[in-house]
């Protein structure tokens, strides 16, 4: 299929690419979920007959021919004619799509780039996929009319299928791809007739004949599923678990990365009076999480009771699926780095307002301090209200009730003590006061905020955004000051702690905001350099959310190792983070890692934002504000930690903030604030 676009060269769409782009589920923003084995006998067939289609192989009934082993300048379709052309002995079709099957992930991911940069796909964080809007409405040659590349490709099949047209080559390859994918019949609507005119044309090429005969045939897929050939789970000794230097020092990711390095990346801990809880550390592990881990994990089991204390069902966290996809898509403007970057001068002011309490030879905890600055800007650019004088007796309510229903390390009726409903009230409070500057007269000329694009999903949908669940949603922006907050704080150490580090972050501070405040666009990669990698590395080692928690809806492997349904798993994702052969020398911090040609952050051992369906929506978000907050300390003070003697250590639970002993001491202030 070729395709000319506006301003675009005419670009030709390789049978796989076309397969893709039929499987993709908009609604859900993902593919039409079809079984591991068939689905990589499908891709590798895709493969095999763009090279048949361009003149390199030929197949007939006994065997697959190699006919020219010229290059076609294709990273996908090169290396796979290149080990047809070195095999020795003429093989048929079915054996090279068993033997090239492996492969076939790798061709998905390569695929998918190409129809990302190609601009018919657009991706989203999070491993989500949508039809590109960007592009627009496309004159596709082949089809003499206006349409997309999905409405193209679709249009021709349902001719083949339904109107007796004598199908294209092409065609029959891809009715016979989707027929062996087995949905077609999610596609259009097929009956019996139907179903007989599908049959008949997969029996016009050999190698969809071949394909399906892959997947019939085939013995070692569906063993691939069964326990009897899968590892047994190594079980940690608690001895070793209890005994690890880095869980006294509250390190957990340290701990899973030391239980990883003697147990391997998928092992269990088994402790008195609990549920066993099954573990995966590695990068291996992360990479499976984040591109296969929605078809086979959820979150919903683990965060039911959690979401209940706040009166809601089905909230952000909880989704799994399209409802997941589709509440994402809606809030992702509400959490971007864009609408932020387009409040600059306000957070500018919020931040120098906050910072202006700060007297010189006082100290602060580093934990309330960091918390407290962050949410003076949290609040009013999500809720649009003032929130300082409850955010503190509202994030101890939240901490209590992780630690009650998803932690599991407290009773329940620790969640009912007069302390916590008096701050269960507080949760009123909030909504009210939002309620009450939530209205269009007051409204009109505003920056639009999370609220307004919860209310507007309210009242086009009530169904699927009740009001019931808007207490969690509102309160739940706030507790991005808890999580971004403690990130501060982490940093602010990080550099207190390093004056050689504080001396360049203040270079570039100092160079920014020199001749007034800095414009979005100032914030370039080159401006921040040395401010980027100091954030990436105390990203690294001072993970706010190590871990993420499962239920596994259908059962799987994992590096060899058989995840059973129902089954409670613990994604440790920053285990890596301090694995010696992801990270060399992984307890120094050295903000040379992201440098070329060593690029450390890029590869799955890096996850400080979670994996996968889950990823922090407001990484982006978050990455800005860090870097304004961390840049304007350093241009307006010089901070030590307190006591000087200080040891780091972690409070680890129910998320990774620094020790209640580390403080702040304001030891100068090197310029005026001008508030």
């Amino acid at each position: 299929m070729t395709l000319t676009m506006e301003g675009v060269t005419t670009q030709p769409l390789t049978l796989p690419e076309e397969l893709i782009v039929m499987l993709l589920n908009e609604e859900t923003g993902y593919f039409h979920q079809v079984p591991g084995w068939d689905l990589n006998c499908a891709v590798i067939g895709a493969v095999l007959a763009e090279l048949s289609l361009v003149s390199r192989i030929d197949t007939d009934m006994e065997s697959l021919i190699l006919l020219d082993d010229t290059e076609v300048g294709s990273p996908i379709l090169d290396p796979i004619l290149k080990e047809i052309a070195e095999e020795p002995v003429q093989r048929n079709a079915q054996f090279w799509i068993e033997r090239l099957a492996p492969r076939a992930e790798s061709i998905v991911d390569l695929t998918l780039d190409r129809l990302v940069e190609l601009g018919m796909l657009e991706y989203h964080d999070g491993e989500f996929w949508t039809l590109s809007h960007t592009v627009g409405r496309r004159d596709l040659v082949s089809g003499n009319g206006d349409g997309t590349a999905v409405e193209f490709v679709t249009s021709r099949i349902r001719n083949v299928i339904f109107n007796n047209e004598i199908p294209f080559p092409r065609d029959v390859v891809i009715v016979c791809l989707l027929n062996t994918c087995d949905v077609l019949r999610f596609i259009f609507h097929i009956d019996d007739e139907h179903e007989e005119r599908i049959q008949a044309i997969c029996k016009l090429d050999l190698i969809g004949r071949a394909i399906a005969e892959a997947v019939a045939h085939n013995l070692a897929g569906p063993l691939l599923q069964r326990s009897a050939l899968t590892k047994k789970i190594p079980t940690v000794s608690l001895r070793k678990l209890l005994f690890n230097s880095h869980i006294r020092k509250g390190n957990i990711p340290a701990l899973f990365a030391d239980l990883a390095q003697e147990y391997g990346p998928v092992f269990q801990i088994r402790t008195p009076f609990s549920e066993r809880m099954i573990f995966l550390a590695g990068p291996e592990t992360n990479h499976w999480v984040h591109r296969r881990g929605r078809m086979y994990l959820r979150a919903r089991d683990y965060f039911v009771d959690f979401e209940n204390v706040y009166g809601s069902a089905g909230v952000l966290p909880s989704l799994d699926g399209a409802d997941h996809f589709r509440l994402r898509k809606s809030l992702s403007a509400a959490y971007s780095r864009k609408r932020l970057a387009g409040q600059l001068d306000e957070l500018y002011d919020h931040a120098r307002t906050h910072m202006a309490q700060w007297n010189v030879g006082d100290i602060y905890p580093a934990t309330g301090m960091s918390r407290r600055m962050i949410n003076a800007q949290i609040s009013p650019f999500m809720v649009g209200v003032e929130t300082q004088d409850i955010i503190d007796d509202l994030l101890k309510f939240k901490e209590r009730a992780l630690s009650v229903h998803v932690m599991k390390i407290m009773p329940k009726f620790m969640l009912k003590t007069p302390g916590m409903r008096r701050r269960t009230k507080l949760i009123g409070t909030l909504l009210e006061r939002i309620q009450s500057v939530h209205t269009p007269a007051q409204r009109a000329g505003q920056h639009r905020n999370l609220v307004d694009d919860y209310l507007s999903l309210h009242a086009s949908d009530p169904q699927f955004m009740p009001e019931s669940n808007l207490r969690f949603a509102f309160t739940a922006a706030l507790v991005a000051s808890a999580y971004l907050g403690d990130a501060f704080s982490f940093t602010l150490y990080a550099m207190a702690s390093q004056p050689e580090i504080y001396a360049k972050i203040q270079a570039e501070a100092d160079a920014l905001f020199g001749d007034g405040d800095p414009d979005p666009e100032n914030f370039t990669p080159a401006a921040i350099d040395v401010t980027h990698r100091f954030l990436t590395e105390c990203l690294r080692i001072y993970p706010i959310v190590p871990m993420s928690i499962r239920n596994v809806m259908n059962s799987c492997v994992v590096e060899d190792y058989e995840l059973p349904v129902g089954s409670r798993i613990i994604i440790a994702q920053t285990a890596s983070h301090y694995m010696e052969d992801v990270f060399p020398d992984p307890f120094t911090f050295d903000i040379d890692r992201y440098l070329p040609p060593r690029n450390e952050h890029l590869s799955p051992g890096y996850a400080p934002y979670g994996l996968g369906t889950h990823m922090c929506l407001g990484s982006r978000w978050m990455e800005l504000q860090l870097a304004v907050n961390v840049l304007m300390v350093a241009h307006y003070f010089r901070l030590e930690v307190s006591p000087s003697n200080y040891k780091h250590r972690f409070n680890p639970l129910p998320s990774m903030k620094p020790s209640k002993k580390l403080k702040f001491h304001i030891a100068e202030q090197r310029r005026e604030l001008n508030v």
